[in-house]
């Protein structure tokens, strides 16, 4: 794989790519191209000449690379064709030297860009230093993680009894750590086992093991690996006069995200929150709030249940007994951290009840503690709030542009979404399409919302041209 490496190291950081470049891959595989060019190939390059950044052919260097390897391949995604080599910033390069604004931050996890010089610093030294000698050990970093993420949160007003922390490998095994973590603590109030059921809502993905997948109710998930985990119960986001019967005294835990990420970027309101808080404490349940993708700053606070907007109009705000987190914890580098808090679950937790080879290796908590105190920032956090208004009132324009096509604009900070009507959900995929092939990158969330989870670090020029993007694939797919 040293050609790859080559040709990452050859793409261009500058704002505008130098096209005459061409990559090592682009070469060794032209050769495996057919000289004869039929019409759909054809077609394709009419197409070509009138996008800035088309597709990769049927033809070209990308497909021949895809399709030599694919076939060794799990083929769990579906992916369109552009193979990402290098990112810096805001930006990812193709392997045929395209360049994309990147708003979807490889799924809200690069929230410091990508290939951030100071992070690739850290790495570099910590590689050389240790990276792996398993939790039977002390090392001096899963401590210092732990202890950082309590301060912070702490001192950020949220989860006001937070007080320990496991350190995993992902947002999934932060979720599960979560769910063990709050049936442990109903075995203890109650050990004939009958308080075990956990209770999750609609909409919410929380993973894709068993038990995450178990508290994650969408059929298109569950069903192929039916039947789920027993003693999983589902109830309705937002909706508050059902908890006095979906949530019991069987209740141990309820899981649920202030801002629901893959079901559309549904916002929580604080009545729910609060009425969620109470009727747990009613029935000695453990509250999970997952902030996998919706914490550290995204919505700029640095939880995203102790933004202002999430404050009730009378009494307090909702906090949570247990706080799971990931994504923007490692900016890719895969890490998932589940704090407790210390009056209701850390007392229950024992020397054997949960453990993990990789979790909490010194290499990726000497990067999350760099990369949390940089989140940590009321410098970045206040640059957030500014710029989800620029987002926003440029989206706000669009939907007036697109009248009966942008039924809604949802979200807080730079979570946020834009809901198509359902006249026009089926269109979300070709507006994806369109803006890749216009030099940007946006995915979806739920039925027909298109989501924007851009790194926190965008500049408001690039907010700009991510606008501008977005306004021509909105002409070239809704007006075509």
């Amino acid at each position: 794989m040293s050609f790859i490496r080559v040709a990452s190291r050859r793409m261009p950081l500058a704002r505008k790519l130098v096209p005459s470049i061409e990559s090592p891959l682009q070469r060794r595989f032209a050769s495996t191209q057919t000289s004869n060019v039929s019409q759909d190939v054809k077609a394709q390059a009419k197409k070509e000449a009138s996008l800035p950044n088309p597709d990769p052919a049927a033809d070209s260097a990308t497909m021949a690379f895809i399709q030599d390897r694919a076939p060794y391949m799990v083929p769990t995604y579906v992916r369109p064709a552009p193979m990402m080599v290098k990112g810096q910033g805001c930006y990812l390069w193709d392997m045929e030297n395209r360049r994309y604004l990147d708003l979807t931050a490889g799924i809200a996890v690069n929230s410091l860009g990508h290939c951030d010089p100071e992070i690739s610093k850290i790495i570099a030294e910590q590689a050389e230093t240790l990276i792996h000698a398993s939790n039977l050990y002390h090392n001096a970093w899963t401590g210092a993680l732990s202890k950082l993420l309590i301060n912070l949160t702490r001192e950020s007003g949220a989860m006001r009894d937070a007080s320990q922390v496991f350190i995993s490998n992902s947002g999934t095994e932060a979720n599960e750590a979560a769910i063990k973590f709050a049936r442990k603590v109903g075995r203890s109030l109650d050990p004939s086992g009958a308080k075990h059921e956990v209770v999750s809502f609609h909409n919410s993905f929380h993973g894709r093991t068993m038990g995450a997948l178990s508290a994650t109710p969408n059929p298109k998930y569950q069903t192929p690996f039916s039947p789920m985990l027993p003693g999983f119960k589902y109830g309705n986001y937002n909706d508050v006069e059902q908890l006095q019967t979906l949530i019991t005294d069987k209740t141990c835990g309820v899981i649920v995200e202030p801002i629901q990420g893959e079901g559309g970027v549904n916002v929580a309101t604080p009545e729910f929150l609060v009425a969620l808080r109470k009727r747990c404490d009613e029935v000695g349940a453990v509250l999970v709030f997952d902030e996998i993708q919706c914490g550290l700053s995204r919505t700029g606070s640095f939880w995203a249940h102790a933004h202002p907007s999430l404050a009730p109009a009378s009494g307090e705000a909702a906090h949570p007994d247990i706080l799971t987190s990931a994504k923007a914890l490692g900016n890719g580098i895969p890490i998932g951290a589940t704090i407790v808090s210390g009056k209701t679950v850390a007392e229950h937790i024992k020397a054997g009840d949960h453990g993990t080879t990789f979790g909490g290796n010194p290499l990726v908590c000497r990067v999350a503690h760099h990369i949390v105190e940089r989140l940590g920032s009321s410098e970045l956090q206040n640059s957030v709030e500014v710029k989800s208004a620029q987002l926003v009132s440029g989206l706000e324009a669009l939907q007036k542009k697109n009248p009966g096509v942008i039924s809604q604009i949802r979200g807080r900070g730079l979570i946020l979404g834009v809901q198509l009507s359902p006249e026009y959900t089926a269109k979300a995929s070709e507006l994806i399409t369109a803006a890749r092939e216009r030099g940007m990158l946006i995915i979806t969330a739920g039925d027909g919302c298109l989501r924007f989870v851009p790194p926190l670090t965008i500049t408001e020029d690039q907010i700009k041209t991510a606008l501008k993007i977005l306004e021509q694939s909105f002409d070239a797919v809704v007006k075509a």
